[in-house]
């Protein structure tokens, strides 16, 4: 998240969350930080917010009504009343320690702030944040004694990584609010109680995710899908790859009867391309739009995860960036291996 200097971190307050099955506890604070030192708020406020992405957003659901989900309940109070901060974080705290009993949880620090004058779609508004601090890194530190220096070894937690996070914008409270989520240890689908069980969200059907999921829909598409039901080389996968790109990062709407027509083209791919799509909307539970206002953002995140490598065996690599056709494919009988001739005019 960026434009963040000028956040207000109003209250912050701590608790401890161990597991239940192995006995750890949980200790709740009766009181919130005294954030006297500017220096420790700001660091504060980055680790909270920096690694956020707000234009991938969630909304608390439930099954049957919102207002039946805790977590989104806890907010609320705490948005209406900001008086019952401390006893609304304690009641989170409780309630995400009766959902840590898998055994891949690990105990930790969960904070949960009040924070001001937050940017989030061209205003400043309040928010409130859920953090879990779960992974301690070993710094060292050095100080004088006597007439020399010693060194000696503390833990604590690194302000560049959030491993767990959630920021509940107050916006669009009867939707469940605009919400987003940072879950970066315990990604096995076993162990996701953080999403699937405390905070229970699901992705907000917007622009940005829209085009992150054709782009992922592309990428597995070629990888997976293509080798299994056509005779296709990994330069012709990469190549689909590389014109997928091309199409979102050069138009401005996505056409999903354009798009297969100009990208993947041939009728019988075009066929197992719609079939796929449907497989990966019903087992992600996300609706598919066939047009929608192409998300730069969400180009440009996924533009990290296509690989355009073509590896042979151990000895080579050979980086595709384009014209697809210079690029020819054979095999020589005589020496009984497989080659590729690259054309080009100029040698750099």
């Amino acid at each position: 998240m960026t434009g963040i200097e000028s956040v207000k971190l109003k209250q912050v307050i701590v608790h401890r969350i161990g597991n239940p099955t192995r006995g750890e506890q949980l200790k709740l604070s009766v009181n919130p930080l005294t954030l006297n030192d500017d220096v420790v708020r700001q660091m504060l406020g980055r680790y909270f917010l920096h690694p956020f992405n707000e234009q991938e957003l969630f909304h608390f659901t439930h099954l049957n009504d919102v207002n039946l989900n805790e977590t989104y309940s806890y907010c609320h109070k705490i948005f209406s009343d900001p008086e019952s901060f401390t006893g609304s974080s304690q009641l989170l705290a409780s309630y995400l320690y009766s959902k840590s009993t898998h055994v891949r949880v690990k105990e930790g620090e969960l904070y949960v702030a009040e924070i001001q004058e937050v940017p989030f779609e061209n205003d400043y508004v309040t928010a409130i944040g859920i953090f879990k601090s779960e992974t301690k890194e070993t710094f060292l530190k050095v100080f004088e004694h006597g007439s020399s220096f010693e060194v000696v070894s503390e833990d604590g937690v690194n302000i560049n990584k959030l491993d767990k996070g959630c920021l509940i914008f107050k916006s669009q409270s009867a939707d469940g609010y605009r919400v987003c989520v940072v879950d970066n240890t315990n990604k096995a689908q076993d162990a996701q109680y953080w999403v699937n069980n405390f905070l229970q969200v699901s992705p907000l059907a917007n622009d940005y995710r829209h085009t992150q999921d054709y782009l992922t829909i592309c990428k597995q598409f070629a990888t997976q899908e293509m080798p299994e039901h056509f005779d296709v080389t990994k330069g012709q996968q990469i190549d689909l790859m590389q014109r997928s790109m091309e199409y979102f990062k050069e138009k401005e709407q996505f056409n999903l009867k354009e798009f297969t027509e100009e990208v993947i083209h041939y009728p019988e791919m075009v066929n197992q391309f719609m079939q796929f799509t449907d497989q990966y909307a019903r087992g992600n539970n996300t609706p598919m739009e066939e047009s929608f206002d192409i998300n730069l953002a969400a180009v440009k995140k996924q533009q990290r995860v296509y690989k355009s490598v073509l590896k042979l065996d151990r000895n080579f690599h050979i980086y595709i960036h384009g014209r697809r056709d210079l690029l020819e494919r054979g095999f020589d009988e005589t020496v009984g291996k497989h080659f590729y001739k690259v054309y080009f005019d100029e040698e750099t």
